[in-house]
């Protein structure tokens, strides 16, 4: 189901005004900060294509979003080789994270509204990070790419975690290396993996609908949904929470 923009909805269902004075915003990277989905898509396809999986019939983009997006390494060798052991499986994972890093170099293009809440975020002196499925080398890259290296003050992976997302174990190490509050911090996400750790670590998580689809994403529960950071959605619940005490504002105690 579509979220509408709220005008035959109760005003706190995308409201994130609780959470002032906020302290800290915590970003996915693939499909959050960048629509890098198509480029994990084509890697793996052709790659699987290369190992005749699935008798040779091309994975559909279905097929990706159900099994592969979002997910950490270790579940999507598990999920898509069972009969061959884990080393092996990622091996074929990381041979994959090399081509994407060479289609990334020259086709990752920050999402619309990206550098506009970057400098809503800068100007409040809130604190961020990076939270993310991805291996240490994709995360650091897409971020160099977004030029985005001096704005994050953190860089979270899952496989430095106990457990990764959808567990709730990368958001929490964020909260600990900011030194923030989680009833001060928010996420931004993409995937059903990655708002189920948010709301795992209860957290609000607003979902970005870069890809998948609005329906499987409204049933891991983000506060709301949006299709970018330009949408009028997300800057009317961010101007609200302006006025009820965000750092920078004016507000009561």
């Amino acid at each position: 189901m579509t979220v509408s923009s709220g005008e035959n909805s109760a005003d706190s269902k995308y409201s994130l005004s609780g959470l002032a004075p906020l302290e800290a915003v915590l970003f996915d990277i693939d499909g959050t900060l960048c629509d890098s989905d198509p480029l994990h898509y084509y890697a793996f396809r052709e790659l699987l294509l290369q190992i005749d999986y699935n008798g040779g019939v091309p994975i559909t983009e279905e097929f990706f979003i159900e099994k592969i997006a979002g997910k950490h390494n270790d579940d999507i060798a598990r999920g898509l080789f069972p009969n061959w052991d884990l080393e092996k499986g990622l091996k074929f994972t990381d041979d994959k994270e090399v081509l994407f890093r060479k289609l990334a170099k020259d086709q990752v293009k920050p999402l619309n509204g990206l550098h506009k809440i970057r400098k809503w975020i800068e100007d409040r002196g809130l604190k961020r990070a990076a939270v993310s499925n991805a291996p240490r080398p994709n995360a650091e890259l897409m971020i160099s790419l977004l030029g985005l290296s001096d704005f994050f003050h953190a860089v979270v992976v899952g496989s430095e975690c106990d457990r990764a997302k959808p567990f709730p174990d990368p958001y929490l190490k964020a909260l600990e290396v900011l030194q923030v509050s989680k009833d001060h911090t928010f996420i931004f996400e993409d995937s059903v993996s990655g708002i189920k750790a948010g709301v795992a670590a209860e957290m609000p998580v607003v979902g970005l609908t870069t890809r998948n689809p609005e329906s499987l994403l409204m049933e891991a529960k983000p506060v709301f949904l949006i299709r970018d950071y330009d949408d009028p959605k997300l800057w009317a619940a961010l101007a609200e929470l302006d006025q009820k005490g965000a750092p920078g504002a004016t507000a009561a105690a």
